[in-house]
């Protein structure tokens, strides 16, 4: 199992899945993709996740990867990255996605790292989960093909695509393995 290391919170997500028994891989080239059987694209800052997919060309092997079924789940800022459209938000910056998942997203929506939170979700086949919400995204918009697996108010917090599984949240900052080990059925299911 890869986990982009690029930038963000790649270190958490391998944690994570150590504790599930799941040996982690950094993924930092095109060669190191070729390698993994799935991907985490952690949290972080989306811009800049951009900018360093682009300079090493893992967003070429990954958009290639990803078509030919790769399991990939992305997290916040990889949510971002992953969508078809990114709204401007307040600083005016904005990351290229890829355009892996067919959803628009608003970055920063909920506001500043101070107006972090945490808020108990219910999420489809995996039940309640406390949800780590750290300048997070919105999903403005959905795709017809979209699974919409969890709602943080009126919006989608967990959305699936196919073999691309995203979430607004941070699972990796809890000790709850639940959405990881979904994510790791998705691979063992393909």
């Amino acid at each position: 199992m890869g986990v982009l290391a690029l930038q963000g919170d790649f270190r958490e997500h391998l944690r994570a899945l150590s504790r599930l028994g799941v040996e982690g891989v950094k993924v930092r080239e095109p060669e190191e993709l070729e390698r993994v059987d799935g991907l985490i694209l952690p949290g972080g800052e989306s811009t800049t996740i951009s900018i360093l997919l682009r300079r090493s060309g893992l967003d070429r092997a990954l958009i290639r990867r990803a078509r030919e079924g790769l399991p990939i789940y992305g997290t916040c800022a990889g949510l971002i990255v992953l969508a078809r459209k990114i709204l401007d938000d307040s600083d005016g910056r904005l990351a290229e996605p890829l355009g892996l998942l067919d959803i628009t997203v608003r970055r920063n929506a909920y506001g500043r790292q101070v107006d972090s939170f945490e808020e108990e979700l219910e999420i489809k086949e995996i039940g309640r989960f406390n949800a780590v919400f750290i300048r997070a995204p919105i999903i403005e918009e959905l795709g017809p093909e979209v699974e919409v697996l969890a709602y943080q108010g009126e919006h989608p917090a967990m959305v699936r695509e196919q073999n691309v599984l995203a979430s607004s949240f941070h699972p990796e900052l809890t000790d709850d393995l639940r959405v990881h080990r979904y994510f790791l059925e998705m691979i063992e299911g393909r």
